[in-house]
């Protein structure tokens, strides 16, 4: 599976960048800078410290990790200058981000696809859910949408577009099992557990919370999904050595392992 998201001129300019970096830190440029990383709190900022230790040794940066706990707070933090690079969302997120509040934000490579998939503290099998059932989604930009084409794909109902990245219960055409919808933010949904009968639920929270696809997934989003994850930067400093270093780092063997062991298998490396 191959997914592209660097510009051609930046991807050629790489191995270039790389040697700039090298350059950079050797002459003593920029040594007292640091590079700044916004993660969500959890695995995938596990993962990235792996990436983090990687780039220190081998490129000789310095770097230091910004956790957040919700979706909105890196991307407005990065827009603002309080980071310098960012690694949490998908492009159809990103895409969102960008169109609804302006930020000059830009993909500069990719990470992991993290399939989202549906969990239940009620059912043991998909097929035990009820008419009537409450299903909560994220309410999120695309990743709202991202729960519903998964159940428009698995035949529970059907979308006005399932192509789709952003919609939400009001394209809905065909509700035939008349499913409650509740649509909550990201982090509460494994809380809601106890209340809804199934809650669609991003790896992000799912993992800290006990649950994985592969072992507990009732519904599980194909290996081939288009939500593969980004690591981002401003327009204006996309082409950083420091950045282009971190990308390189981050796409690395010894980062897919630990990925592969925090996310149980369910994590599929998007550089490949």
């Amino acid at each position: 599976m191959t997914f592209t998201i660097l510009k051609t001129a930046k991807r050629l300019a790489v191995t270039a960048a790389l040697s700039a970096s090298v350059l950079l830190v050797g002459c003593g440029a920029g040594d007292d800078e640091v590079l700044k990383v916004g993660v969500i709190a959890g695995p995938e900022a596990d993962v990235m410290r792996v990436a983090v230790e990687l780039a220190e040794k081998q490129h000789g940066i310095d770097v230091e990790l910004v956790e957040f706990s919700d979706y909105i707070s890196p991307n407005v933090a990065l827009a603002d200058g309080s980071i310098d690079v960012n690694a949490f969302q998908h492009r159809p997120y990103l895409e969102s981000m960008v169109r609804d509040r302006g930020f000059e934000l830009v993909a500069v490579g990719n990470t992991f696809v993290y399939p989202i998939a549906a969990y239940s503290k009620k059912l043991t099998d998909i097929s035990e859910l009820q008419d009537g059932a409450k299903i909560a989604i994220p309410n999120d930009p695309s990743n709202e949408g991202r729960a519903l084409i998964l159940l428009d794909q698995r035949g529970f109902i059907k979308l006005k577009d399932i192509n789709n990245l952003e919609a939400t219960p009001v394209d809905i055409v065909e509700n035939p099992r008349n499913f409650e919808f509740i649509e909550l933010d990201a982090a509460q949904l494994p809380r809601s557990l106890d209340d809804v009968d199934l809650a669609i639920i991003n790896n992000t929270y799912a993992i800290p919370a006990g649950f994985t696809p592969t072992e507990h997934g009732l519904l599980v989003e194909d290996e081939d999904s288009p939500y593969v994850n980004i690591i981002v930067a401003r327009d204006d400093n996309d082409d950083d050595p420091r950045v282009v270093a971190l990308v390189s780092s981050y796409q690395s063997d010894v980062v897919e392992a630990k990925a592969d062991e925090l996310f149980k298998g369910s994590s599929v490396a998007g550089w490949n």
